[in-house]
């Protein structure tokens, strides 16, 4: 890099801090965008060792670990209000690749606008539309009743936004789904 890169890569944070001196406060720190933000991160050794999850709904996190080596992390999307995700220990009891909720999902038109985003399949349907399944990939089962980790949507890391699943980043999950088996621990915290 020469002179004139760095000093254009320096500039921004002089002229921030000369604002910041000359109104006699404190510079603010930035805050990170959206596009910032890590979502997951993965460093598996491979060693011997079976994979567990660890969630907690207070930090809205994912734990991994493999004989007890932590392994990886993810932000997680949990049960709402009124819709929770219960803390307790389970296992995974079942793995789908490609899994369509039986009872979530939206109503779109003839033109896949959204009419209803949070829609259940016996919904009343106007004329035009229809109900779409909400899809749950790589589907990890974990209650009897129908709650499970899958990838989804996780619109504001850190808080909960799901009907009750454990909703992981897109890229994360698959891998989690590669390394975990039926009969992986799952504990849920408070």
């Amino acid at each position: 890099m020469n002179r004139f890169s760095k000093l254009l890569t320096v500039l921004p944070v002089i002229a921030t801090c000369a604002l910041g001196l000359l109104s006699c406060s404190p510079v603010a720190p930035r805050i990170p965008s959206k596009a910032d933000r890590v979502m997951y991160q993965w460093y598996d050794d491979e060693g011997p060792g079976e994979v567990a999850v660890k969630i907690s709904l207070q930090e809205q996190i994912a734990e991994v670990s493999r004989g007890g080596r932590p392994i990886g992390w993810s932000y997680v999307a949990t049960g709402i209000e009124g819709r929770k995700t219960s803390p307790g220990s389970y296992r995974i009891t079942e793995k789908i690749v490609d899994k369509y909720s039986n009872r979530y999902g939206w109503i779109e038109n003839e033109y896949g606008e959204v009419t209803d985003d949070d829609a259940s399949p016996g919904d009343h349907l106007e004329e035009g539309e229809r109900y779409m399944p909400a899809p749950m990939p790589y589907w990890m089962r974990i209650t009897s009743y129908g709650i499970g980790m899958h990838a989804g949507n996780i619109p504001a890391p850190g808080s909960p936004a799901s009907h009750g699943c454990i909703r992981m980043p897109k890229e994360f999950v698959p891998i989690l789904f590669e390394k975990a088996k039926v009969g992986t621990p799952v504990r849920i915290t408070d």
